[in-house]
């Protein structure tokens, strides 16, 4: 758990998400691609590429002739404030405009000590280059109005996002201040940027038991670095082992780094040009674990989950169900997990929506309309998902990463239809 607090404390954006997780691949001995390169790849190499900066894609090739690809897919986003350009906001004090990115809670993001990071794109002698940029110091707070001034702030307040949560990061003599320091920072004068809020708490392991983690952006970089654990992990198999980690999950996986782009389908159309493999053939035989967290039920509103598919903080790994296929289990993919969740010794536990209270859509629903395989949503039971500091159960998340290095060590095989050995 020290290892994903540290994880956790770095990725105050999903640029410093990807960045640590290449550094482990490549500690690990994968090699990098380029999309804009020809590709040579050997049986036993292992290789990673990234597009945008915010998303990551690994592979091992196998020596002989695979049976499919045994995928999972998380992401790298959570819900925050993203800096426009031309933000510093003039006047008695000095604000910063920013809009959401994602579907948020609001309330916990005031009074609290925040900061900026993401990557800003600086001109150099090579060019317009791409830098990570995180200010690490107690730069902006967003104050609350004081309930003498709000008598219905414990009422249920509607917050306006043009007004209530711009940042304060000075007097009135601030103005221009923010670019210096962006550019100091940076190294050079700034052309572009997408910078992000993040709270400056760092993760914490709590609990009578110490059972409990918490921590910013707990959905979905948990499961994207258990994924990435287990794949690192685990032993060979039969198949290819891919890790997917995407972003802008959280705004709809549209962006040419998102679950709907063809990251994936290119990067597997490739390997098999490569290799002179059967991509169709592969795929018949291969599954999708897309790794996004699910709701726990809530200790003050039990009322809120649908009884018997509530999961438990500590419980074990959930398993995520949706008849409209906003998650992708079904009869098949759900018996495989908990066939893998067995051998491993990891519970599983499953999770609906309340039938009058629908959920959103993840990864694996997207993904699938460029990538058709079986597929199943697993994730970690959290509460408070969509805050801005969240929390999950500390054996789950050991759990996840036990199921994953299983998953990555199996294969499918599909000798008819109706028919699954794994």
């Amino acid at each position: 758990m020290e290892k994903l607090c540290q994880f956790l404390d770095y990725a105050h954006s999903a640029y410093h998400a990807v960045d640590y997780l290449k550094k482990e691949l490549v500690f690990a001995g994968y090699q990098p691609l380029s999309e804009g390169a020809d590709w040579k790849l050997t049986p036993g190499g292992k290789y990673y590429l990234t597009r945008g900066g915010s998303a990551i894609l690994a592979f091992r090739v196998p020596v002989a002739t695979p049976c499919g690809f045994m995928m999972s897919a998380a992401h790298s986003d959570r819900p925050t404030f993203k800096l426009k350009e031309n933000g510093e906001l003039e006047g008695k004090y000095t604000r910063l405009s920013v809009e959401r990115y994602g579907g948020m809670l609001i309330a916990p993001w005031l009074d609290r000590t925040l900061s900026l990071a993401g990557r800003v794109l600086v001109e150099t002698e090579r060019g317009i280059e791409s830098k990570l940029l995180d200010i690490d110091r107690d730069l902006l707070l967003i104050p609350n109005v004081a309930i003498h001034m709000n008598r219905a702030a414990n009422d249920g307040y509607k917050w306006n996002p043009a007004v209530d949560v711009l940042p304060l990061i000075g007097g009135k003599d601030a103005k221009g201040k923010l670019t210096t320091l962006l550019e100091k920072t940076a190294g050079g004068k700034l052309l572009g940027q997408d910078l992000f809020l993040y709270v400056r708490e760092n993760a914490k392991i709590w609990g009578i038991d110490r059972e409990y983690i918490s921590a910013q952006g707990i959905d979905d970089l948990a499961c994207a670095w258990a994924c990435t654990e287990g794949f690192l992990g685990a032993g060979e198999s039969g198949s290819v082992p891919v890790l997917c980690i995407f972003d802008s999950e959280e705004v709809g996986s549209g962006s040419v780094q998102g679950a709907a782009s063809d990251f994936l389908e290119a990067t597997l159309q490739r390997i098999c040009a490569s290799m002179g493999w059967n991509l169709k053939k592969l795929l018949s035989q291969s599954f999708m674990v897309s790794a996004d967290n699910g709701h726990a039920l809530h200790p003050n509103h039990p009322e809120l989950a649908d009884p018997p598919n509530a999961p438990l903080i500590g419980g074990g790994v959930v398993l995520k169900f949706n008849a409209a296929q906003k998650y992708t289990t079904d009869g098949v993919s759900g018996a495989m997990i908990r066939a893998i969740a067995k051998k491993a010794d990891v519970p599983v536990q499953t999770y609906y929506n309340r039938a009058d209270l629908p959920g959103g859509s993840t990864l694996g629903y997207i993904s699938l309309s460029h990538v058709s395989v079986l597929s199943a949503d697993i994730g970690l039971a959290q509460l408070s998902m969509h805050s801005c500091y969240e929390t999950a159960g500390v054996s789950d998340a050991e759990n996840l990463v036990k199921l994953m290095t299983a998953y990555y060590g199996s294969s499918l095989s599909v000798p008819a239809d109706g028919i699954y050995q794994v």
